[in-house]
């Protein structure tokens, strides 16, 4: 039988890959697996886009209901700012109570007092229950005399023991004077304190020589005590300033009280107050999102704006931020925190929830606003993203997927 040969094609056209009928059905189960394999690969890489590490979901600070979580969203209005300004016109009331008069010395358990009766050298301090002159372990030097005891008393020749706790030196005079008339003729009495031990304040924190201030005949004031412990570091921040007294605390602003001319040298101390400075590095802002440089900002004596902090994080990036969704995120304060105040919508900052605020700098107007919207430490400032930019980053996460896949595919067709 003679074989047929299949007629040859003229020379330069093109040989289909698959002939006839079945050329056709082969091309068809082709296509359908690649339909099939692309399919594949872009499921494959929509699950893995949930899967990359820091890509959230686009908008999250979006909301048509005007809140986040249980926090609400308040737009940064003209009204918001005045009002803010409106609560920062005086000094908080707690601050206020504390300015007044500085009190005399009165005498106390541990101090050492001079009495000296003219014209009888009988009766001075080597006649009677003395110190020598030494060095306590405070390093106050302590001059002989009369050691006023933990009952706040001294014994004195003729008269005995004798009560001058809470007394000034000149009530102590008096009062020797009273009962020792019976012993001497027309006394004539002089108490003085040797050395100033009973009372004393604590300065600690960013200030040069942190540690106890002895009370002394000079007026101890919170101004005396900042500068007897070298004033404060360059580190320090003037802004927080926290005074303990007993059970309370009470945050001081020095710059405040020099805009409304108001002096710390007006605010006495007492016996055992605490006074701490805080540091700079306290009072931080955090500008994160679509900026050029998302950074930790320090505040400048706790006073920092919004478009201050934007600005020194280089600005919203111009490609990829979205400049009517910049928000300013305020944690919940605890109600017992010493840095707590009412915030510029007069709220008492007990919420459970994040306080946010909304700028639309796409309104010029916007960035005046911007200037005048004080942060608070720990502020969070977030700029979004427009959506486009979150399609392009899902795109870019797809695309090399899908390569992957289809070299994959290509690879087993070959062997």
């Amino acid at each position: 039988m003679n074989r047929i040969e299949p007629a040859s094609a003229p020379q330069g056209a093109r040989v289909p890959f698959f002939t006839g009928s079945a050329s056709l059905g082969a091309r068809a189960s082709f296509a359908a697996a690649r339909v099939r394999w692309l399919g594949l690969s872009m499921l494959v890489s929509l699950g893995l886009c949930g899967c990359a590490p820091g890509f959230g979901t686009p908008g999250l600070l979006r909301s048509s209901d005007g809140s986040v979580g249980t926090g609400k969203v308040t737009t940064i209005t003209p009204e918001l700012i005045q009002a803010q300004n409106a609560r920062n016109t005086g000094l908080p009331a707690e601050v206020r109570a504390l300015f007044g008069r500085a009190r005399s010395y009165t005498i106390g358990p541990g101090d050492v007092v001079g009495v000296i009766v003219y014209d009888h050298p009988e009766l001075l301090p080597n006649a009677g229950a003395v110190i020598a002159q030494q060095s306590d372990p405070t390093g106050v030097t302590v001059a002989p005399g009369f050691i006023v005891d933990a009952a706040g008393e001294i014994s004195f020749p003729y008269i005995g023991r004798t009560k001058l706790q809470g007394l000034t030196e000149s009530e102590a005079s008096e009062l020797i004077a009273r009962r020792i008339r019976g012993f001497v003729k027309a006394p004539q009495v002089s108490v003085r304190i040797q050395s100033f031990r009973s009372q004393r304040a604590y300065v600690e924190g960013e200030v040069r020589a942190p540690g106890l201030q002895i009370f002394t005949d000079v007026p101890m004031t919170l101004s005396e005590a900042l500068n007897r412990a070298g004033s404060i570091t360059a580190a320090g921040d003037r802004s927080q300033v926290l005074l303990t007294r007993g059970d309370r605390t009470v945050a001081i602003d020095l710059l405040a009280l020099k805009r409304y001319g108001a002096d710390a040298n007006n605010i006495p101390l007492r016996n055992g107050d605490v006074v701490y400075v805080g540091a700079r590095d306290d009072s931080r802002v955090y500008v994160m999102g679509e900026i050029l440089r998302p950074s930790a900002l320090l505040m400048r004596n706790g006073r920092l704006s919004l478009n201050e902090a934007l600005g020194d994080a280089g600005g919203p990036d111009l490609f990829s931020s979205d400049p009517g969704q910049i928000y300013v995120i305020r944690n919940a304060r605890r109600a017992d925190s010493a840095l707590d105040t009412a915030d510029a919508t007069g709220a008492s900052g007990t919420s459970d929830g994040p306080e946010i605020f909304n700028i639309n700098a796409k309104n010029p107007a916007a960035l005046a606003l911007a200037d005048r919207f004080e942060l608070k430490p720990r502020d969070v400032v977030y700029v979004d993203r427009v959506p486009l930019v979150s399609w392009n980053r899902v795109a870019s996460l797809i695309l090399p997927a899908a390569q992957v896949v289809n070299l994959a595919r290509d690879t087993a067709r070959s062997r």
